[in-house]
């Protein structure tokens, strides 16, 4: 059974580890005075750790497919460098929870849209009752956890 679940359960172990890591950061941001050079340290010592895995797995490089990548693509990094800054910045503020809550509703919006398009390589999933009415409950759990 945890066969046909295992990456239900890794998106879950994922997403505990995302808050961990806002933590992390916060904590880390403190103690240097500067969320932003908390979130660098970030990149660089997960930079450090993928080029670890990289060599460690002998994977290659493919350079010469990176004419074929498009514009947008490269855009992830700046992306993920941007969330990972804004959850250390706002972290201590919000506290985990809203701060989760109100990131998985901006997730669950776009991801709606990029779904229902089939936008930046997702396969086509149509916008149907269901699929809304689970974004729109969970968007309304995410203002009930930021109501104080």
């Amino acid at each position: 059974m945890t066969g046909t679940y295992w990456p239900h359960i890794l998106a879950i172990a994922v997403g505990a580890g995302l808050t961990a890591q806002v933590g992390m950061n916060a904590a880390l941001g403190r103690a240097i005075d500067s969320p932003l050079w908390a979130s660098i340290v970030n990149f660089v010592v997960g930079l450090a750790a993928l080029v670890a895995c990289a060599f460690a797995l002998n994977t290659r490089l493919q350079v010469t497919a990176f004419g074929q990548v498009p514009v947008w693509a490269w855009l992830g990094g700046l992306l993920g460098a941007t969330y990972v800054f804004a959850v250390t910045l706002l972290g201590p503020r919000l506290g985990a929870v809203a701060l989760v809550a109100l990131v998985l509703a901006g997730q669950l919006g776009a991801a709606l849209l990029v779904d229902h398009y089939g936008a930046l390589g997702f396969p086509k999933a149509a916008v149907t009752v269901p699929r809304l009415l689970g974004v729109v409950l969970l968007v309304a759990g995410a203002l009930l956890i930021v109501r104080r």
